[in-house]
């Protein structure tokens, strides 16, 4: 890939995306809806998946498990804006502008770039997220954040190396940021939770 706002397009993922754009295509109607509706509704689902499991946590004693639940969704956000980053260096135009057939509507207006796959990196974050808070409901969230990636090609607004390299971004950026932060800020409020229980509690004057 280049850098000077032209990118070779590998061949394999210009054709994996002609394929899923021409299944798209002869897809009945009902699946066809599905897949708009489910590619925009899935991240709402996977959010809303992220606060059910991170508000508990919040809630209990353990250091460890309030520390993830601060600073995992916080890293979603971080995993966004790199992904923004990345689009603005790339310059990788949108394989829709030269469909014949895409289900999304309109294609994004030139300088909303195609990779990474924001979606596929929120989507990514979020089960990431979702995984490091609750193994037992990241196996739920993992094939919601794949079914999210392959959306954004089906209904013909990404290539899959967008949305692949989506994926892997929002996972490292949550996992790796994650583990990064989360131990010292464990740390800390366990010293905090330590100093409350330590703290005399103040007698009444006597008359």
């Amino acid at each position: 890939m280049s850098w000077n706002g032209t990118t070779d397009i590998p061949d394999i993922s210009a054709e994996w995306y002609r394929d899923v754009v021409e299944l798209a295509d002869s897809a009945p109607t009902p699946v066809q809806w599905f897949a708009v509706h489910f590619t925009e509704g899935v991240i709402l689902l996977l959010g809303l998946l992220l606060v059910a499991v991170a508000a508990p946590r919040l809630l209990r004693a353990d250091p460890w498990g309030r520390a993830v639940a601060l600073v995992a969704p916080a890293t979603v956000v971080l995993a966004y804006g790199c992904s923004e980053v990345l689009k603005s260096l790339i310059d990788e135009d949108r394989p829709c502008r030269a469909a014949v057939t895409v289900l999304a509507g309109p294609c994004p207006a030139i300088g909303d770039w195609s990779f990474p796959s924001n979606h596929a990196t929120i989507a990514g974050a979020l089960a990431t997220a979702i995984g490091l808070l609750s193994p037992r409901w990241g196996l739920l969230a993992a094939p919601l954040a794949l079914f999210a990636a392959f959306s954004r090609v089906f209904v013909g607004v990404h290539y899959p190396h967008d949305v692949l390299a989506g994926l892997l971004l929002g996972l490292a950026v949550t996992l790796l940021t994650t583990l990064l932060t989360a131990r010292p800020l464990a740390e800390v409020l366990r010293r905090h939770s330590g100093t409350a229980r330590r703290e005399p509690i103040a007698s009444s004057p006597r008359p």
